[in-house]
């Protein structure tokens, strides 16, 4: 069972209640604030609750969350609503108090995940506790840093444990708060499929008009749920104010989100068009194995004849004829380089293998 299925109770079955939703406020503020959330949330469907105890904030002076003080009212959300809840940790002192207090979950934020040191700590805390943990993706655009977290954490006897997809700094001029970078969290999933990946599409936008539109990409890419902020009163929230959303339109989304997958699975013509898919990439697949034992044969002529593996202007000469076949096919030059710099450096190793094999 993995994370996203123990915190919906829902085993095996979890696929057919997307989207997965994790939402409540960025941060606890009141007992009537987190009580009030909690309550709006549960009538548009969400089952598990979040909050922020402990607030990092870039500047001090800033609200800093009320801490252990604001667990108690977690635990409420819990009994009250029947709702699974969960807050974020830094430190080992931090999980100590979640424990005590019975919360479900914990995430580690993306300044935590960045200091490897601080994560070892918590991993060092959760040892014979089987506790679920969602790790966020680190500031910077670092992939095996956020593996590397990850691997921390499993490697300390965490089972269920997810990642959460909050964008990444960046100095270019951006519309979002912090730049996706899709392929970063698609390549993670490649890479960790047995990991579930949430979107976190408050820490993306910076911005509750555009939450609904990286929501709506989340889903498209394929992303396993959303990890948003939501508060019953946005504008007067004392941290995040502008990305927080209300429940009821975080309701909307949902609806929106539930809609799409029921016409995708439906739909006879995306059936048929991915059939074709299914079938164009087989023979792309047969292709590429043609080619690479040609590439076999060339290593063992090339062994025989004393000729270089790589020839630099052979492949620039390649390089160019791809993408003027892309072009004319309508493909993007870009895509062409990269394809074929992929296919090269497969067929150097099958040389290189021929090679070296004396």
């Amino acid at each position: 069972m993995n994370i996203l299925e123990f915190l919906s109770g829902s085993g095996n079955d979890s696929r057919r209640r997307r989207p997965f939703v994790i939402s409540g406020p960025c941060s606890a503020e009141s007992r009537g604030q987190v009580m009030g959330t909690a309550a709006a949330l549960k009538k548009e469907g969400v089952n598990v609750f979040r909050a922020g105890a402990w607030k990092p904030r870039s500047k001090p002076g800033g609200f800093e969350g009320k801490g252990v003080e604001a667990l108690p009212w977690l635990s409420e959300v819990r009994s009250a609503f029947g709702m699974k809840t969960g807050t974020e940790v830094a430190n080992p002192c931090h999980m100590e108090e979640v424990l005590r207090h019975g919360l479900d979950f914990v995430w580690i934020g993306a300044r935590t995940v960045t200091n490897p040191f601080a994560v070892q700590e918590i991993a060092e805390s959760l040892k014979g506790v089987d506790f679920p943990v969602f790790i966020k993706n680190p500031v910077s655009p670092d992939l095996g840093l956020w593996i590397g977290a990850i691997e921390r954490i499993a490697n300390s006897g965490v089972s269920k444990i997810g990642a959460v997809h909050r964008g990444f700094n960046s100095f270019a001029k951006s519309a979002y708060r912090n730049n996706p970078y899709w392929s970063i969290p698609i390549e993670l999933r490649h890479k960790m499929p047995g990991i579930p990946v949430l979107c976190d599409p408050s820490h993306i936008a910076g911005d509750r008009n555009l939450v609904e539109t990286i929501s709506l990409q989340a889903a498209n890419l394929g992303f396993d749920g959303l990890f948003v902020e939501s508060h019953i009163n946005p504008d007067a929230a004392l941290s995040d104010s502008f990305q927080q959303i209300t429940p009821s339109f975080l309701g909307k989304i949902i609806y929106r989100i539930k809609e799409m997958n029921e016409i995708a699975e439906g739909d006879a013509d995306m059936m048929s068009y991915r059939s074709e898919i299914d079938s164009i990439d087989d023979q792309i697949a047969g292709l590429l194995s043609r080619r690479m034992k040609i590439s076999e044969e060339i290593g063992h002529y090339k062994k025989s004849h004393s000729i270089p593996v790589v020839q630099h202007e052979r492949y620039a000469s390649v390089l160019d004829k791809w993408v003027e076949r892309g072009q004319a096919a309508g493909l993007d030059p870009v895509f062409m380089k990269e394809l074929m710099r992929c296919i090269h450096e497969e067929s150097v190793k099958v040389q290189m293998k021929i090679i070296e094999n004396k």
